[in-house]
């Protein structure tokens, strides 16, 4: 009985345990990655601000591990290449999703 107990609680064990290491929370942000990330985030809305071809003012910004989003509306796709672009120029960035629209008038 007592093998057959120990055999059975192997057997969960080995089904579940995976679970549980999948189960761990890595969304945890350290308080130098989000400086880090805050950072990043003030850097590309400053060059949108200084850039004459982005205006930024209807451009959200957001930055996680280095990845910058790009969300909201603009004037035409030149200035949504260019929003990509200066925001992949600054330093720390590893990526830009461009998730801007251009406004049809």
């Amino acid at each position: 009985m007592i093998i057959k107990f120990a055999g059975t609680l192997f057997l969960l064990s080995a089904l579940f345990g995976p679970l549980q290491a999948i189960a761990k929370d890595t969304t945890t942000d350290t308080a130098g990655q989000y400086v880090d990330d805050a950072t990043i985030t003030t850097k590309v809305k400053a060059a949108f601000a200084e850039d004459k071809l982005v205006k930024g003012r209807d451009i959200s910004v957001r930055t996680d591990h280095g990845v910058v989003d790009l969300t909201g509306k603009v004037d035409s796709k030149a200035e949504s290449d260019r929003a990509t672009n200066l925001a992949t120029k600054v330093k720390a960035v590893s990526a830009v999703h461009n998730n801007l629209t251009v406004n049809t008038r």
